[in-house]
């Protein structure tokens, strides 16, 4: 008995960077046939963006390496229910006979209802990918979590396989009591191989020549919108309590805060020593991740944090909040990065002063977190994805049902895929 392909549908918004190497490696899967079906073009084409406060296209490819189609979009591209609304998403389904349909919209947006209701009328299985590791809301609103507490169980029984991007996301489904074998860990990543040649090409001095530091300047970098949930005002304030000598803090981002932030600086006395780069789009990352020397992340609200992988692979050291989601897959106190409470700037301080005491230390916990990043890897969440994708097929009637005694083996060899 001969094996086939399993023809397989990705559903996402619109073409992101991160997810981008993982499509490109689904596609090389020889046991797959993979397909993408975006809601819009956002992203790969100019198009306004709220949290940033301006137009944004990404200046990486983002559409070559993978089959994709771009599904016409009804709605506005807002965030209300109908902003996403790409009712030629239920044909393509029905039509396209896919072993497995994996969707990465929010289940608040009407494409995601479109898909998986399609998906369910016509017995393909359904994966559904969320970064969530808290069932607390961003906004902090109790009867929002009431709600996640009564909902979620239901919602998330609902699909063949939930796809997580943490060990902090697989555990919030096992207390939803979501089957454990439903729970697939699939790890947020991004394309290791490109951020790591990109940080290899830069010249660390010119960098810093170009905003008028040297070599001896201790450099705090916040990579992130300037919005509130991201706490930047924490972090300046952090910083001027730290009191470090010979040190910068700069933001890499825009967005709503931005002005209070210059505004806030300057009534601190850090004008000179507080710089506002405003968006630095994805080819200049690298080069500003490489000439810093610390990143802060002091997010309230953080699912994951992929300004974490980033960081780790260009050799700067992450000090995180503990509320943000990648903390407990990446970053190891005092051994790859530090975590200090969320909200607490002496907290924050403090660890600014203990990460530049030591510059051996330092580079001993750059050195580590270089290891650590390296396995978390797109090749291990493709792999991790695709085990999934088996593991929803081979109880599909579908996948019998089909190919005259052409099938997929249940097993697929999926324990080389498992992460370890």
């Amino acid at each position: 008995m001969s094996e086939r392909r399993l023809r397989v549908l990705f559903v996402v918004s619109h073409p992101i960077q991160y997810a981008v190497p993982i499509f490109r490696l689904l596609a090389q899967e020889p046991q797959l046939d993979f397909h993408v079906a975006y809601c819009s073009l956002r992203g790969a084409e100019a198009a306004n963006d709220p949290e940033f406060g301006r137009s944004v296209q990404w200046d990486v490819p983002l559409l070559d390496g993978y089959q994709w189609t771009q599904m016409p979009n009804h709605g506005s591209g807002g965030e209300s229910f109908f902003g996403w609304s790409n009712p030629g998403l239920w044909k393509l389904i029905r039509e396209g006979h896919f072993d497995a349909v994996l969707c990465q919209l929010g289940y608040r947006r009407c494409s995601f209802w479109i898909s998986y209701l399609s998906a369910r009328v016509h017995g393909t299985p359904f994966l559904f990918l969320t970064d969530a590791s808290t069932i607390k809301p961003r906004d902090g609103r109790t009867w929002k979590m009431g709600l996640k507490k009564l909902a979620w169980p239901v919602l998330f029984r609902m699909f063949s396989q939930v796809l997580t991007a943490s060990s902090a996301g697989s555990e919030l489904m096992r207390s939803l009591n979501i089957p454990e074998q439903r729970i697939s860990m699939t790890l947020f990543t991004v394309d290791n191989d490109w951020w790591g040649a990109e940080a290899a090409r830069v010249n660390r001095a010119a960098v810093r020549a170009s905003w008028g530091l040297d070599g001896e300047e201790r450099i705090v970098l916040f990579c992130a919108k300037l919005q509130p949930w991201k706490r930047p005002l924490d972090l300046l304030r952090a910083f001027g309590l730290a009191g470090i000598p010979r040190s910068t803090l700069l933001f890499a981002g825009d967005g709503a805060l931005r002005a209070i932030v210059e505004a806030e600086a300057s009534a601190l006395g850090l004008g000179k020593r507080v710089r506002v780069l405003g968006f630095v789009n994805q080819s200049q990352l690298p080069a500003v991740y490489r000439a810093a020397d610390v990143m802060v992340i002091p997010s309230e609200y953080e699912p994951f944090g992929l300004v974490v992988n980033e960081a780790m692979l260009c050799g700067c050291v992450v000090i995180a909040s503990d509320k943000v989601g990648a903390v407990r897959d990446l970053l190891f106190p005092g051994r790859t990065g530090y975590v200090y409470p969320c909200g607490d700037t002496g907290a924050l301080a403090l660890t600014l002063r203990d990460a530049f005491a030591d510059p051996a230390k330092l580079a001993e916990i750059r050195g580590a977190a270089g290891n650590r990043i390296r396995e978390w890897s797109p090749h291990a969440s493709a792999a991790a994805m695709t085990a999934a994708i088996v593991r929803a097929a081979a109880g599909s009637a579908r996948v019998s049902r089909q190919g005259k005694g052409d099938a997929v083996d249940p097993a697929f060899k999926a324990d080389r895929y498992l992460p370890s």
